[in-house]
């Protein structure tokens, strides 16, 4: 009987809230900071659930977007990386490759990238550039850089500013292509003196791998002293020049275009290498949204169920008021 009664009266006293339904869940449920530091209640507003929740789906959208992109980009540059790689090899099989040489003046060429949202790329060729830095300098040493790349000025110009020849940005605005890498492979030989250029850059194997590699371009000079001494670079000797070029100045146009044929192929190896880590990040956040997301959901349907238990009790306790 006393439940009965009771319910009668919930529904009797349920009838006011119903003509103002628009009013009453509002203001129990959005309730505001201030109201909530007044009478000390901490609780949380499905408004900003909401809004939360619009906030992380925006960016997940943009995450997914910024992996379509890196995508159609690496496959346009991968077939160009991949061809470009017959043009250093023969190179490298005629004056082959010597990492551990001992010169004078070093120039360490960073490629990096100008954007971020990479993974960690870029670190880790300045951290290999340093380490190359800090192993061929000395009191009777010099080593410099020329940096391709804004996030690798951006590092190394806090601790290494003065060692700092030349700085290319924005490689990439336009489509890569051999000329426009010979150019910049041109105004480092201009600008710089060196017995041996270092290029630094990452080479790319999958879209989850890439291998930071050094490669070593050495001056005519010391190709000749090297040759002098033996070893590969004792069998140019048995090379016959043809024409009236002298030895000193076939070794002075090989070296050259040797350089600009490996920073072709570093610099597309790098691009490729950036693309792929690009899409290996924006696919983890975009992972890591869909995870919050599922949380504020929870958050947000707790918080509603919560409020509408607030209500129902206010409307029993009322109802029970009333019936005393």
């Amino acid at each position: 009987m006393a439940m009965a009664a009771l319910r009668r009266e919930g529904r009797r006293i349920a009838s006011p809230f119903a003509t103002s339904h628009v009013i009453n869940p509002i203001r129990s449920s959005l309730v505001s900071s201030e109201d909530n530091a007044l009478t000390g209640v901490r609780s949380i507003s499905t408004q900003a659930v909401r809004n939360r929740m619009k906030s992380v789906k925006n960016i997940q959208k943009i995450t997914k977007a910024m992996k379509m992109v890196a995508a159609s980009k690496l496959r346009a540059i991968q077939s160009k990386a991949e061809n470009s790689r017959g043009l250093w090899q023969p190179f490298t099989a005629l004056l082959g490759d010597f990492p551990s040489v001992d010169v004078k003046k070093n120039v360490i060429v960073t490629v990096s990238s100008d954007k971020g949202l990479c993974g960690g790329i870029n670190s880790t060729v300045v951290k290999i550039s340093r380490g190359l830095h800090k192993l061929n300098s000395g009191p009777d040493k010099e080593c410099k850089y020329a940096i391709l790349g804004e996030k690798a000025r951006a590092q190394l110009i806090r601790d290494s500013k003065k060692d700092i020849e030349l700085t290319m940005t924005e490689l990439q605005k336009n489509p890569l292509n051999y000329t426009q890498v010979a150019v910049l492979a041109d105004d480092i030989l201009r600008n710089v003196e060196f017995d041996a250029l270092r290029v630094v850059y990452n080479k790319f194997h999958s879209v989850v791998s890439f291998l930071p590699t050094t490669s070593t371009v050495l001056s005519p000079e010391i190709v000749e002293r090297e040759a002098e001494a033996g070893g590969k670079l004792g069998e140019l000797d048995l090379y016959e020049i043809e024409g009236g070029e002298s030895k000193s100045e076939v070794l002075q146009n090989l070296a050259e275009f040797q350089f600009s044929c490996v920073l072709f192929n570093a610099v597309l190896e790098n691009a490729c290498s950036e693309q792929g880590a690009r899409m290996s990040a924006m696919d983890s956040s975009s992972r890591n949204a869909g995870d919050m997301l599922d949380r504020l959901t929870l958050t947000y349907n707790r918080t509603r169920q919560a409020s509408i238990t607030t209500e129902l009790i206010e409307i029993i306790s009322g109802a029970s008021a009333l019936e005393g």
